[in-house]
């Protein structure tokens, strides 16, 4: 992980034997019992169980390699349904062949071969043991090395970064402390590795996060959503215009994974050459089957992925209606549907990364950058260290494990980077505690009724989106009718109506008062004459409305610039002058950390700062801030956790003596990795294709 690793042959490796010994014995089992419920399945002995297994097993390791080099094709378009038919198909054949064994139909064949994964995943997951199998793997290495990049200098370590999105430093270190995340404490026990914090921006989301790390600016990211008053349009992170239009304003082509890199599962692309489920780009870039091919390329990934996605949705239900007996509080409702989303989430989606992650390595791509969902999804609705939300993070750890043994067979050495782009805090959301949303505090305030803006708190949707468009293709018709999605561009739209309120918001545009939240921040357009109002013009406007948020127990300051004193930060006993430093009062922004004027006043001179920002207020005492979603663990605003991601990252990689505050500063820190590596060669190369291309007459 941190050092060339040595290349090991799996056949010379007694492991190996073992673990095809146990795979036998629990798959001869496995018949055994079929057979006593299974009209089709008829077996004469234990015996003759064995040797069924055994040929299963040959099957499984001679003939699907060959079968999956021409079927992998059908295998993605189909989203594996044609894989798990031909896994069928090789448990019939290879039943059938075998003595004192007979299968009278492929139906029952195909139910044997379900039968056969949830045994198998059950046993290996209780036992431990490690699900990458050695010819499944040569497979992927072969598939790989067909479209790697041969120019590339192999001798060059690579880089494999790896996001937790939404963990932050203080869980990641309880989570290590009790024995939740054995694989990455092994790291940093046995000294391949150090941990170190960090602070994000006051805009503790996604996209300003990873448009600093990734491209090294996110100027004029105010929060995850925002308006746009001099286009009247509105700029949603996780929807696909919004992503690539944020990349358009960032990139310079230089980002952190130019120069032949690899961008999977993120929302912006950091140049990199190689995409797959990024949503910035999603409508410029066309499906490339190759980038997610090692998902489909074991015969039982999507029977695994679908026993492991059932198992989590019981593991859902049972941990919300327990939250429900006991009385949990903070606790948001949740329901069926959102325990499919977060099946998805959690398993498919992980799935796939990791066996992306493994393909890319192969393939010896020189960077990777690859976020994992799943941890912040069911943070968001179970809280930030409930148990439920730490067994996913277990899963990602696990998961981790997988790759990093991976990449040590791979031809290239690779350095494993676990990081992440903000954390979470907790607390009762703001409509929960104080009965009534900021929005409509704000339209009391106001005197105005300016509607609802509705957005849907959850994030998967867009994930899954992105999914559905790059695996399925977005101009697919039988495809956009099966999924009900709706049309983004050339991006299929999955979820909630809130897309589609997006999409035609001119009605909500026209309205003069706009307010919108990002976790505890909340975001108050006025107006729609281009500029920033003054606090002057809203106190004449609006008379009541400073007033109203700043006396409110959930508010702990508002952002407004005035035209005589500048950029304040005004609380219920306080006011910061921002510029000149001086405190009125009690200083409101005590609580929020000692950078918080910092990350404030840079904010402030956004140009589309909203012209008021409210943040919720925060206690420091219990460590709870209450988001203006419907969210029990958020992030968006200062104040908590939300604050404080982290880097894991090599031992031997340098680290600033001085405190790091904001993205921006890591994305320094990671391209000084690479140069110290001795990528720069590689990323002049890239830059020279961009220069050409550029050079290039318009036909």
């Amino acid at each position: 992980m941190s050092a060339r690793p040595q290349s090991r042959n799996p056949l010379r490796s007694p492991r190996t034997y073992i673990r095809g010994a146990f795979t036998i014995t629990v798959a001869a089992a496995t018949l055994v019992v079929a057979s006593q419920f299974l009209g089709g399945l008829h077996i004469q002995d234990w015996t003759h169980a064995f040797v069924a297994a055994i040929a299963i097993t040959i099957a499984n390791a001679v003939v699907w390699p060959l079968l999956i080099r021409v079927a992998l094709p059908i295998t993605v378009l189909t989203l594996g349904v044609a894989g798990m038919l031909l896994n069928g198909v090789i448990v019939w054949v290879a039943l059938n062949i075998s003595n004192g064994v007979f299968v009278d139909s492929f139906w029952a064949a195909l139910v044997v071969a379900f039968l056969l994964t949830i045994t198998n995943t059950v046993v290996t997951g209780v036992l431990g043991i490690d699900d990458d199998d050695f010819y499944y793997r040569n497979v992927i290495r072969r598939q790989a090395r067909r479209h790697a990049d041969t120019t590339l200098d192999e001798a060059v370590p690579g880089i494999l970064f790896l996001e937790i999105d939404g963990l932050a430093e203080p869980v990641l270190r309880r989570a290590i402390r009790d024995g939740n995340v054995p694989e990455l404490a092994r790291w940093i026990r046995e000294g391949t590795h150090r941990l170190e914090g960090w602070e994000c921006d006051w805009s503790s989301q996604t996209s300003a996060s990873q448009a600093g790390i990734l491209h090294g600016s996110n100027e004029d990211i105010p929060a995850f959503r925002w308006y746009e008053k001099e286009r009247g349009e509105f700029v949603v992170s996780n929807h696909p215009a919004g992503a690539a239009e944020i990349e358009r304003r960032h990139s310079d082509g230089r980002g952190l994974l130019a120069g032949g890199g690899a961008s999977r599962g993120n929302l912006v692309t950091g140049d990199a050459e190689h995409t797959s489920f990024t949503i910035s780009a999603l409508q410029a870039r066309p499906t490339r089957g190759s980038d997610y091919f090692a998902y489909f390329a074991n015969p039982y990934t999507v029977f695994r992925t679908l026993v492991l996605g059932i198992v989590d949705i019981g593991r859902e239900l049972l941990a919300s209606a327990q939250q429900i007996r006991r009385d949990v509080v903070p606790r948001v409702k949740r329901g069926f549907r959102y325990s499919l989303l977060r099946a998805v989430t959690v398993v498919t989606l992980r799935d796939i990364a990791v066996q992306t992650v493994i393909s890319d390595a192969y393939a010896g791509r020189p960077v990777l950058y690859s976020t994992f969902v799943g941890y912040d999804e069911v943070a968001h609705h179970s809280g930030i260290e409930r148990f439920d939300t730490l067994e996913v993070l277990r899963g990602i750890d696990r998961a981790f494990g997988r790759v990093a043994r991976a990449a040590a067979t791979a031809s290239r050495p690779y350095h494993v980077v676990v990081l992440s782009d903000h954390g979470q805090s907790q607390g009762t959301t703001f409509e929960d505690r104080h009965g009534q949303t900021l929005e409509a505090l704000v339209h009391d305030a106001c005197g105005v009724d300016g509607g609802s803006l509705q957005f849907d708190e959850d994030e998967a949707w867009s994930r899954l989106s992105v999914v559905a468009s790059e695996v399925l293709g977005a101009r697919n018709r039988v495809v956009t009718a099966a999924t009900r999605g709706r049309r983004s561009g050339d991006a299929i739209v999955l979820g909630p109506e809130h897309e589609l309120a997006l999409e035609g918001a001119g009605a909500f545009a026209a309205a003069e008062v706009k307010v919108l939240a990002s976790g505890s921040l909340g975001l108050v357009f006025l107006g729609e004459e281009p500029g920033r109002l003054t606090m002057e013009e809203i106190n004449e406007r609006y008379p009541f409305l400073i007033h109203r948020l700043i006396a409110h127990d959930g508010v702990g300051f508002v952002l407004v610039r005035s035209a005589e004193r500048g950029a304040l930060a005004i609380g219920r006993h306080g006011v910061h002058h921002l510029e000149s430093g001086a405190i009125e009062g009690t200083d409101p922004l005590a609580p929020f950390g000692p950078n918080a004027a910092r990350h404030v006043l840079r904010t402030d001179g956004f140009p589309h700062v909203a012209d008021l920002m409210v943040n919720a207020a925060y206690d420091p005492m219990t460590g709870e801030i209450g988001a203006f979603e419907e969210l029990v663990g958020h992030h968006g605003g200062l104040g908590g956790e939300q604050m404080h991601p982290f880097v894991l990252f090599p031992a031997e990689f340098s680290w600033p003596d001085e405190p790091v505050v904001s993205a921006e500063r890591i994305h320094e820190i990671l391209i000084g990795w690479l140069h110290d590596l001795g990528h720069d060669g590689a990323r002049e190369k890239h830059l020279e294709r961009v220069r050409a291309l550029e050079a290039a007459p318009v036909e």
